[in-house]
């Protein structure tokens, strides 16, 4: 007789369904079967916190299916995933069939990777629901809820209806914030560098000449800022007239350069932005599918192990493999006598799953392209090679330091060659940038062809990217790995922050609220205090505390504090930015309004008139199409893209940025895309140089 396994999502439910054969079957519950309803708070306070659970409406007809189904079946086996949300839904999926099971067994399963050795083990190992992992599940729902359902109205009253407040967005968007505000006050700080262009003497080949740089100055070391400006420039410059310049010292030595860790969730989010300028939505939605399974050959594999971890450990097993692939393809050379283990750095750690690998590393990227998307491909090839890399030797370079003489000056050249590859043969595609010096000798002479002083001035911070925000909340204990995502996602989408090119900018709503919160709740927005609640809610999961007291102690002064706060704070009044342009309505002024998805003109009048229009900005470029104008709008999510002024009877629209300069071809429009202009009207285009 059949048994009934239940997962989460289709597509890892056709994976598993193959690996088991007849005597399983195995059906997805679509997520979350159960949840606190979305119209109340659902929170019993006064019965000790009890929770109100409902069936969303769009689970109601899965849930029929699933009652339907476990009556068919002595045994269900519970095997969705192995993290705080997959047992709490595990548990609902308990919940739900309780009344419809007759004499069936419920058993609970977890795997981390989706192979049919993990699958088939952990079917050997059955358990039944950890009751820790779900108080941890609950509790941090119910913070998340009672912050949510309580503040989000005071914003409301005070700001504006459709804000929202919470517990962990609101500490990422005062981050934001806080490093804009450090923007506009930074106050750049002029400074010079020197550098001179060297040769050798007895050849004068351009190979032999190099670059060195002053860095001090009476044997004293010149700071980054001592050279403030072009006076004592000029100083510098007059000393050096009709200086010698003579090899001081030589100093060799070997570098090393040490692989990083294996992928766990952030670091992979970090990676892929990095290089492929993936979101980390983007990227968790990639990891799902490479998990979850593909069709390759006729056969659904899941290609990585499960993508929310936050530990560096890789199984025994795992290891073998990839040492044996190692010395397949690179020999013996590249190996470690032992495997590389990594500590994790973050405060906390939570469930012991492996890092992000490969389930097979047979399956090389190369190997299994053609059944990937273009997407799908560059994640698993990234994640392939940080894996094996991982594993490797250590990188060694020659550093050679030449120190060179100049009157009572030091300058200093500095030459990388590259000695072994080591854990970069992985990444032989990348240009290893080698900096080799010409041979060079102590007491030789070299000949000066030209000074080069260089002006420069200190930058502000840099704003956060998705991927350089989500490296500050792990490094402060905010958020988990299955959290990331969705807290970047919320704010961009609430209206408060939005995306200029890669980075995060706080939009004004976004400062408003801000300081509302920091002013009135510091700890809700506090980042020890978020750190702090996360830890409590990893001592939840491990069974050291119970749920309870962690939400009664937050609750109770919490709700006193906003009590006081609904009487005490005054409405804040938005500002208006005025545009000139007459409402033909009601001929009051427009002005420029911020809304859910970003800035729209309104009429000043506002209720009593209450014309809108999306704000438009016109650009001096001509339509490719009908030769009207090009004008610049805004998508819903605040994306900007370029479109002909007489839509709908001109359909052109383009993403890409347009440049100023005609196509030299035919006069049409010119846009900018990955490192080309390309004309929109005929096959002309350019490669534009590297910066």
């Amino acid at each position: 007789m059949k048994n009934l396994v239940i997962v989460e999502s289709p597509a890892k439910a056709k994976t598993i369904e193959k690996f088991l054969g007849s005597s399983y079957k195995v059906i997805a519950s679509y997520g979350h079967v159960r949840d606190l309803p979305r119209g109340e708070f659902g929170i019993d306070v006064e019965n000790n916190f009890r929770l109100k659970y409902v069936i969303p409406a769009k689970a109601r007809k899965r849930v029929n299916i699933l009652k339907k189904e476990a009556q068919k079946y002595p045994l269900i086996i519970l095997a969705t995933d192995p993290d705080r949300e997959g047992e709490a839904i595990a548990w609902h999926i308990t919940q739900i069939l309780e009344p419809a099971k007759k004499n069936q067994v419920c058993q609970r399963i977890v795997f981390y990777e989706i192979t049919k050795k993990a699958i088939c083990e952990a079917l050997k190992n059955p358990r039944g629901i950890d009751f820790n992992l779900v108080d941890a599940q609950q509790a941090r729902r119910v913070l998340d809820r009672i912050v949510g359902y309580k503040l989000s109205p005071l914003l409301w009253k005070k700001v504006k209806s459709g804000l929202s407040a919470g517990r962990v967005q609101s500490v990422a968007l005062k981050l934001i914030v806080e490093r804009e505000r450090e923007i506009q006050s930074f106050k750049p700080q002029e400074y010079w560098k020197i550098e001179a262009l060297l040769q050798k003497i007895l050849n004068s080949k351009s190979e032999n000449q190099f670059i060195a740089t002053l860095t001090k100055k009476d044997d004293k070391v010149i700071p980054k800022l001592g050279i403030k400006n072009k006076k004592e420039v000029d100083k510098i410059l007059a000393d050096l007239k009709n200086a010698e310049y003579k090899v001081t010292k030589i100093t060799e030595k070997e570098t090393k350069r040490y692989p990083r860790p294996p992928f766990i969730t952030s670091t992979l989010q970090q990676d892929a932005f990095n290089k492929f300028r993936f979101s980390t939505k983007k990227t968790m939605f990639l990891a799902q599918q490479l998990y979850e399974g593909i069709e390759i050959e006729s056969r659904r594999l899941g290609l990585i192990t499960y993508m929310r971890t936050d530990s560096f450990h890789l199984a025994q097993e795992a290891l073998e493999k990839i040492r044996n692939k190692i010395k397949a393809l690179y020999g013996q050379d590249y190996l470690p006598l032992k495997p590389c283990t990594y500590k994790n750095k973050a405060k906390t750690t939570q469930e012991a799953h492996e890092a992000i690998r490969p389930t097979d590393v047979d399956l090389e990227p190369e190997k299994i392209k053609n059944y990937l998307t273009a997407d799908q491909y560059k994640l698993y090839k990234l994640i392939w090679q940080r894996t094996l890399a991982s594993q490797m030797k250590e990188a060694l370079f020659d550093e050679i330091v030449c120190d060179i003489q100049a009157k009572n000056y030091t300058f200093q050249a500095k030459g990388l060659k590259l000695k072994f590859l080591g854990f970069l043969k992985v990444y032989e595609e990348i240009k290893l940038k080698e900096n080799i010096l010409p041979p060079l000798k102590e007491g030789e002479i070299l000949k000066l062809k030209r000074l080069i002083p260089q002006q420069k001035f200190t930058e502000p911070p840099k704003r956060y990217t998705e991927g350089s925000l989500v490296k500050k909340l792990e490094e402060n204990g905010i958020g988990r790995p299955s959290t990331y995502a969705p807290i970047i996602t919320t704010i961009q989408e609430r209206g408060y922050v939005t995306k200029e090119k890669k980075y995060l900018k706080p939009k004004e709503i976004g400062f408003i609220v801000n300081d509302l919160l920091t002013q009135h709740f510091p700890k809700i927005i506090d980042i020890g205090f978020t750190a702090k609640m996360e830890v409590e809610l990893d001592k939840i999961a491990q069974g050291q505390i119970k749920w309870l007291p962690v939400i009664k102690n937050f609750y109770y002064p919490f709700i006193d504090h906003l009590k006081n706060k609904f009487a005490e704070i005054e409405k804040i009044k938005l500002p208006e930015k005025k545009t000139g342009e007459i409402c033909e309505k009601c001929g009051r002024e427009m002005v420029i309004k911020e809304g859910r998805f970003g800035e729209f003109l309104a009429c000043s009048g506002f209720p009593q008139c209450q014309n809108t229009k999306p704000l438009i900005e016109e650009t001096k470029f001509l339509c490719p199409l009908c030769g009207n104008k090009v004008i610049k709008r805004k998508t819903k999510n605040s994306q900007v893209f370029y479109g002909c002024s007489s839509y709908p009877s001109c359909k052109f629209a383009t993403w890409d940025e347009p440049v100023e300069k005609p196509c030299p071809k035919c006069q049409g429009l010119m846009v900018k895309k990955k490192g080309i202009i390309k004309c929109l009207r005929c096959d002309y285009q350019e490669v534009l140089p590297k910066v």
